[in-house]
């Protein structure tokens, strides 16, 4: 079922939407995250020099840090803010006109004797989520704040976890209603290839049609299409209509020449070669006659009960090849039994013609098999089917390819089903089926 198949132009199209959605919620979420990640580190930074500079006055007024406020030394300190006091000592430093802090992104640093402040978070196990604030009081003595960052933290997973909340929700939305969208498209394009295929199998007069349709792409294709089988159809009317021109105006002097030639000496060879040339050249204008009446849809079975096994070897015998006959449980078919004579007459001619002694005829049940054991049939025949003018491979001989046009369309008028194939052990293999559910196989 095409609505369940993965490869479906709609699921390609559902999964290229859902990917742009991923990728802007993507940029977006990354976006928001970094711009709130950013906004907290900013307001716990203020959080702890506020805490800071509180600390630092009580200790000028009172000669004692706050109780919450630690004293330490400057070997006490975690090793980021150790590093940073050291490294920015002796740099004069502006507080803020607002918290009296120096201005900075993450860490605001600076001498013992200036009172500027150093931040640091920290993000690192064991201490998860802090933020140190340090400021130097007196030589070796820092005041250490130490604030915790949680809250923001979660705040901002909780954020992280609604985003993709959001974006798996969006996806259930979007994924389903870009199948849905796509289905007016999905139905045209599959309404396209029925016709092209009805068109394949010889209904010429089949058409997309765009009336009514929006100038997109899938119109332009139908549109394409329809001027495709309407040329198609065109060129094999006039190829039709030159065949059977030319075959009715070859019979009338080719009859004149057989009558001409029935009046030379019988024991002439030359005479016997113009006789024989006179015989192929009447056979094929009347192949030609017949594919062009095949070709008109002119053609009408009509149907007796005929024991198979018997017309076959019949058939057979009549063809005055040296070719083997065999019935297995062979059964009163209901066809022409003039069509299947000339299938059967096609097919062993052809055998021997292009293929190799010996040549079987087996008849089993409705089904007629016809093998030599020849080089086989070529790999266009078996992949196209027989094509008037085209033998296929030198290797076959030469001959101008009706024969099994003609069979194979004498089978359709019959409703039978005719196959091509090659056989194991090597030889080409043609089977007439006769069964009455053949030709829909």
């Amino acid at each position: 079922m095409d609505f369940l198949n993965p490869r479906a132009l709609r699921w390609k199209i559902a999964a290229l939407a859902a990917a742009a959605c991923c990728a802007v919620a993507a940029v977006v979420g990354f976006l928001v995250h970094d711009a709130t990640r950013e906004r907290g580190l900013r307001v716990g930074t203020d959080r702890t020099l506020t805490r800071l500079i509180a600390a630092e006055r009580e200790y000028d007024r009172t000669g004692r840090a706050p109780a919450d406020i630690d004293v330490r030394s400057r070997d006490e300190l975690p090793e980021p803010l150790a590093r940073d006091l050291a490294t920015f000592a002796g740099r004069e430093t502006e507080p803020d006109p607002e918290t009296g802090a120096e201005t900075g992104a993450g860490a605001e640093t600076g001498s013992p004797d200036t009172g500027a402040y150093a931040t640091w978070y920290d993000a690192d196990p064991p201490n998860w989520f802090w933020m140190w604030g340090a400021v130097a009081v007196a030589d070796d003595r820092f005041l250490v704040v130490r604030d915790d960052m949680s809250t923001e933290v979660r705040s901002l997973q909780l954020l992280d976890r609604s985003i993709v909340k959001s974006v798996l929700a969006a996806l259930l939305f979007v994924v389903p209603l870009a199948a849905l969208a796509t289905e007016p498209i999905n139905r045209r394009l599959r309404h396209g290839a029925r016709t092209a295929r009805r068109i394949a199998d010889g209904d010429l007069d089949a058409r997309i049609g765009t009336a009514g349709r929006a100038r997109d792409e899938v119109t332009e294709m139908a549109s394409a299409v329809d001027d495709m089988a309407g040329a198609l159809q065109r060129k094999l009317e006039n190829e039709r209509r030159f065949t059977a021109d030319v075959a009715h105006e070859l019979r009338t002097p080719l009859m004149g020449l057989v009558t001409a030639a029935g009046l030379l000496p019988e024991d002439d060879e030359a005479a016997g070669l113009v006789r024989d040339r006179l015989r192929a050249l009447n056979a094929l204008v009347e192949d030609l006659l017949e594919i062009s009446r095949l070709d008109a849809g002119a053609e009408r079975a009509r149907l007796d009960p005929v024991p198979l096994g018997e017309l076959v070897a019949d058939v057979v015998r009549r063809t005055g090849t040296d070719t083997r006959v065999g019935t297995v449980d062979t059964e009163v078919v209901e066809t022409d039994p003039r069509r299947v004579e000339r299938i059967v007459v096609n097919l062993v001619t052809n055998a021997h013609r292009h293929g190799a002694a010996p040549v079987d005829v087996t008849v089993t049940g409705a089904r007629i098999t016809v093998r030599d054991h020849g080089p086989g049939f070529p790999a266009d025949l078996l992949e196209r089917g027989p094509q008037r003018f085209r033998t296929g491979a030198s290797e076959r001989g030469r001959g101008h390819g009706l024969g099994l046009t003609v069979a194979q369309g004498q089978s359709e008028v019959l409703g039978a089903r005719l196959t091509f194939t090659n056989a194991p052990g090597g030889g080409a293999v043609a089977t007439l089926d006769l069964t009455p559910h053949a030709s829909a196989a």
